[in-house]
């Protein structure tokens, strides 16, 4: 599972991120920064309707795969704003999934920064549960 080890080093060598909690969210292995609150989620599974391939999931109402897109337009495959798509024999270019999987856990941690550095708060929109 290259892409769980990708996670969890990452996690431990990023600092703020601290414990990654593993769990289960739609029957998915997810990983989770429960106890820093540092960033979103990210979760890895395989498509019954595309059995050759497997994914990376982001939370789609972030901007975290518009970025990897613009910062890695050739090194993925992108499934519109939610995940980074591998086939079964794809080599996993580790270096810059690293890099992805590290703006995802620290992802909450740069946006309240933001905030505090005269960006206004942002107001929270009604609790609606939106599918990507």
């Amino acid at each position: 599972m290259t892409l769980r080890r990708v996670i969890l080093e990452t996690a431990a060598s990023t600092e703020g991120v601290g414990e990654i909690e593993e769990a289960l969210k739609w029957g998915e292995p997810a990983y989770l920064t429960t106890k820093s609150k540092s960033g979103s989620t990210i979760r890895i599974d395989w498509k019954e309707s595309n059995p050759s391939q497997y994914g990376m999931f982001f939370n789609c109402r972030t901007t975290l795969v518009d970025t990897f897109r613009t910062l890695y337009p050739t090194e993925f495959k992108y499934e519109g704003n939610r995940s980074i798509v591998f086939d079964e024999n794809d080599a996993v270019p580790v270096e810059e999934l690293s890099f992805c999987v590290a703006a995802a856990l620290t992802y909450h941690r740069k946006k309240k920064a933001s905030r505090g550095q005269g960006a206004a708060p942002a107001t929270r929109e009604p609790s609606v549960r939106r599918t990507c």
